[in-house]
């Protein structure tokens, strides 16, 4: 068994395109989706599209939620930006989406953890906003009650694989769209890949049991923030330019 998984598009429609071109170039058919596909400055009403013309498996974000669950009027400007471009069939569909699902009966999906889509799986947050991997123990915790061998799990932006001490297998992939932002809780952080490129992964699953393959694309992040600075959000032009903010 081989499929993709990408996650956090953030609306980068251009970079979802040469996510996909790159995956259809490997020979891979089956693509599955973590979540927070639109927030951001971008084309969140083309990233729709693309989603529900392939029909692609796909469970709810915390930002997707935001877009269904308040009024536009009390949402951060990532979100109301998206939800401006989005028509009521894509609001509909974003709707429609789990929050967790079973994968092929084999492979769980959330978004970030089973009972929390804004908190992070495998990373922990300092007072100092230092970001690192989380104990092996309190990753397991969270972790208890699910059956599958392959966990997938997005959120954090950060390409990440940890194998759990019963050998079940939790990946991020990373980011499709976003490769830097930064956040006030539990404690003001930034998440910085220090490069502009978009991330996936690959799992392949063979008789020794699953793996994950870390794969970065290249597409036109210049013309992506470009569009960002023209729609007044210079901290997203430079992350998208550079991976840094």
């Amino acid at each position: 068994m081989r499929f993709a998984v990408i996650a956090d598009i953030h609306g980068n429609f251009q970079a979802l395109q040469a996510v996909l071109a790159d995956i259809e170039a490997l020979g891979i058919d089956d693509v599955v989706n973590l979540g927070d596909c639109f927030s951001g400055p971008l084309e969140a009403d083309r990233v729709a599209d693309v989603l529900i013309e392939r029909d692609m498996v796909t469970v709810r974000g915390n930002h997707d939620r935001y877009l269904i669950d308040r009024a536009v009027s009390d949402m951060a400007v990532s979100d109301s930006f998206a939800f401006r471009q989005m028509s009521v069939r894509h609001l509909e569909w974003l709707g429609r989406l789990p929050s967790s699902l079973v994968y092929r009966n084999e492979v769980y999906l959330c978004h970030a953890t089973p009972g929390d889509d804004n908190l992070y799986w495998l990373e922990q947050v300092s007072p100092d906003g230092t970001v690192s991997l989380k104990p092996l123990e309190a990753i397991e915790q969270l972790a208890r009650g699910i059956a599958q061998r392959l966990i997938l799990c997005a959120h954090s932006h950060i390409p990440r694989m940890v194998r759990l001490r019963d050998g079940r297998l939790i990946v991020n992939p990373g980011s499709v769209g976003c490769p830097a932002y930064d956040d006030d809780a539990p404690y003001p952080h930034k998440v910085e890949a220090g490069h502009p490129m978009a991330s996936y992964a690959i799992l392949d699953r063979s008789h020794s049991g699953w793996a994950a393959t870390f794969r970065t694309v290249a597409y036109d992040h210049q013309a992506a923030s470009e569009r960002a600075a023209r729609n007044g959000r210079e901290d997203w032009a430079s992350a998208l330019a550079t991976g840094w903010l």
